[in-house]
């Protein structure tokens, strides 16, 4: 017979109930604002599933009526400079945090300052899509975002803000300031993987990120009991050693005394918490209807959950105690009644009786594309060099991986914003190919090894950048690992400039390497260019030689947009001209490099394919001209030297090693017959491996690739099809 021991979680799990002294110690102002913030959220709750009752709410409308206790006693606890995040019903949060922003108290017996009516015109004109919200329209109800009161952008992805937030947290455990970021979900959140990989990173680094779990019960119509075993949703805290507590969400004050313990623990540099309210939304998932006319809830559930509304609970306390009376707060409700609807009626017309938005509040068409990416204007005073005017001192053999670690090296000595970060970035002498070598050592707060979870490094990384103070450097040890990340590469990262207005920067790099031909098989061989030219809000340079990629990173690092930096396993061991002490200059984004002269073919190639198709070109005595993209992006190719060559040599051969289905060259081709088809003297040629992924037999994965011998191929074809067939 074995024995058997219990075990002791390493944490505190802990359930918080607010006592009758714990109501009678209330503050009496503190009590007002929760009361009168409740009541503001509500009145602007209901205005919104009214408009969208009448089909002036474009998109989702996802109230949160019922859940205003979580929301205002949680904000409440905070400091102004303490941040939040949550998911896409979250008007309740965004308000909550913005009111204890613009009017740390209010008195719910006084009409309301400008600054509360102010802030609910924005967030009402963001909802309905208009100029003035403070998304400029763009985000709508589900993507709320204002800087300025300490909310960091809320999300439609289920989970996926999540990350983010705990890379505004470890900006703030950096600078120690003491401040905290609070993170909202529901309970369909909790078993989503970048919620549960970002706890665990969190705990590990001792971030001060609180999970605030608001259990509502269903996600949209599925109940928590069919969805997992353990319904108290802040049992997940025990598994990763967070201190967690369990609180009635329809009472505000148990909520605000939950939040009060966990910023203590957090303000103490004893890392993350989590809070789950039990609380309730009245409606459905979506609009003006109850959950009882979708089938999914009784009338009776709904109707014990509504005698428990988090406004009476609270108006209850405060008439027992006298401090204000039942006039007082009927009163209250009319006043946030009246300025919704007097901000409403700002906003919306009746034209031959028939309620719509006020044409001029749209923004303009012209608006579309504004702020997909920056303006570059951050790269003033960027000293620019290309190697064939380059004056100074040049070393001939200089390897690519030696030149990759040295280039970081020198940033983050001069740039203490750079934070490096990835699996084993911080051992094993530089990673996995040396990359990062010496890092650790000279900046060990700076070169972070991470867990096996890019999702959720990838989009702390992403909440660092957000937060202005960090520009981080991801590595992904293969670049197949994002779609392990896709969420946060592109959901997030790629969406964050546009979907927030256009004018919040996104300073981040994100390095990986091309594998193929290293035996590595159908998951770790690709090459991501094509999918990140399609995909919105990337740059992409790929560097060939080693002082390209000190040109290129550099500028990379300057930039304020995504960076997508490639590299290539093909290089790394090879050796070219770099700079011998000079890795301060920088390559513009945006400019291709002209690697030989010719009159009969342009060829459009990079990275490793540069070098490979020089050599062909040459052996075979063509007249070709060769570019080096380098920039690979839709806004970064270099159009002036690309069609100038098209319109000398009229034909065009596209030269890249991956495979057809995730191909650049795809990409590219379209572009290209759309500018110069009237110079061309055929269809456009392509060079590029096969349908699938490489395997890892070395004859098939070979195979499976763009070899020399199919650039001459490609080659040839394009000279027979112009009259000129090589010998």
């Amino acid at each position: 017979m074995p024995i058997l021991t219990d075990l002791i979680p390493a944490a505190p799990w802990r359930e918080i109930t607010a006592t009758p002294e714990d109501r009678a110690a209330l503050d009496p102002r503190t009590g007002l604002t929760m009361l009168a913030q409740m009541h503001l959220i509500r009145a602007f709750e209901e205005k919104v599933l009214e408009l969208a009752g009448q089909g002036l709410v474009h998109g989702p409308a996802h109230s949160a009526i019922g859940q205003e206790g979580g929301a205002v006693g949680s904000a409440l606890a905070m400091r102004p400079t303490d941040q939040v995040n949550g998911s896409h019903r979250a008007h309740h949060q965004f308000l909550a945090k913005a009111l204890a922003y613009v009017s740390a108290e209010i008195d719910p017996t006084q009409p309301f300052g400008n600054d509360p009516r102010e802030l609910a015109s924005r967030t009402l004109a963001e909802i309905l899509g208009l100029a003035d919200g403070f998304c400029k329209g763009r985000g709508g109800s589900m993507h709320l975002r204002w800087a300025d009161s300490g909310n960091l952008g809320t999300n439609a992805i289920v989970g996926g803000g999540v990350p983010m937030a705990a890379g505004a947290a470890w900006a703030h455990k950096r600078a120690g300031t003491g401040d905290v970021v609070y993170t909202y979900f529901g309970d369909g959140a909790v078993n989503i993987g970048s919620v549960l990989e970002t706890m665990n990173l969190a705990a590990a680094w001792k971030l001060p990120i609180c999970f605030f779990i608001e259990n509502n019960r269903y996600a949209v119509s599925t109940n928590v009991e069919e969805v997992t075993a353990e319904t108290r949703l802040s049992a997940r805290g025990l598994a990763f050693g967070i201190p967690s507590f369990k609180v009635d969400g329809m009472d505000a004050l148990s909520v605000y005394l939950a939040a009060q313990q966990a910023n203590e623990i957090m303000r103490a540099g004893n890392g993350p918490t989590i809070i789950e309210a039990d609380l309730y939304r009245f409606f459905h998932q979506n609009g003006p209807l109850p959950g009882s006319a979708f089938g999914y809830r009784s009338k009776e559930e709904e109707a014990e959950w509504r005698g428990r509304d988090p406004l009476d609970t609270m108006a209850n306390d405060l008439q027992q105690r006298q401090i204000i009376g039942e006039d007082a707060v009927t009163r209250l409700r009319a006043n946030c009644l009246q300025m919704m609807e007097e901000i409403a009626a700002t906003m919306i017309e009746t034209v031959e009786g028939k309620k719509r938005i006020v044409p001029a509040l749209w923004p303009e068409e012209s608006f579309r594309d504004h702020g997909l990416r920056g303006d570059l204007s951050e790269m003033a005073g960027a000293r620019y060099a290309e190697q064939a005017s380059f004056t100074g001192t040049m070393t001939e053999n200089a390897k690519f991986i030696d030149v990759v670690a040295d280039v970081m090296e020198r940033r983050m000595a001069e740039d203490d914003r750079i934070v490096v970060m990835g699996e084993d970035v911080h051992r094993l002498k530089g990673g996995t190919n040396g990359a990062t070598r010496g890092l650790s050592a000279r900046f060990p707060n700076r070169c972070l090894g991470t867990p096996i979870s890019e999702n959720a490094f990838t989009g702390l990384a992403a909440g660092m950048a957000a937060d202005g103070r960090v520009r981080p450097v991801i590595e992904f040890m293969y670049p197949d690992f994002m779609w392990v990340a896709a969420d946060q590469v592109f959901n997030q990262i790629g969406k964050f400039r546009h979907m927030f207005g256009g004018e919040s920067a996104m300073p981040l790099v994100l390095r990986t390497k091309v594998a193929i031909g290293t035996g590595y098989g159908s998951q770790h061989s690709m090459d991501p260019a094509g999918i990140f030219a399609t995909a919105p809000g990337w740059r992409i340079v790929a560097p060939a030689t080693p002082f390209d990629y000190v040109g290129l990173m550099n500028s990379a690092l300057r930039c304020d947009d995504p960076v997508l930096v490639i590299e290539h396993v093909d290089l790394y061991n090879s050796k070219g001209t770099a700079p011998a002490d000079d890795l301060d200059y920088c390559i513009p984004l945006g400019k291709a490099r002209m690697v030989r002269e010719g009159g009969k073919l342009t060829i459009l190639t990079y990275l490793a394919m540069v070098e490979k198709t020089r050599e062909v070109v040459d052996e075979l005595g063509v007249d070709a001209e060769i570019i080096d993209l380098r920039s690979l992006d839709r806004a970064g190719l270099d159009w002036e030297m690309i069609e100038a060559s098209v319109r000398k040599t009229n034909n065009v051969l596209i030269v890249e090693q991956g495979a057809i289905g995730t191909s650049y060259g795809g990409f590219l081709a379209d572009e290209l017959q759309r500018r110069v088809f009237d110079y061309l003297d055929q269809p456009i040629a392509r060079v590029h491996g096969g349908e699938a992924s490489p395997s890892i037999s070395k004859v098939l994965e070979g195979a499976a690739c763009a070899r020399p011998q199919d650039i001459e191929a490609g080659i040839r074809a394009v000279m027979a099809g112009q009259g000129l067939p090589l010998a």
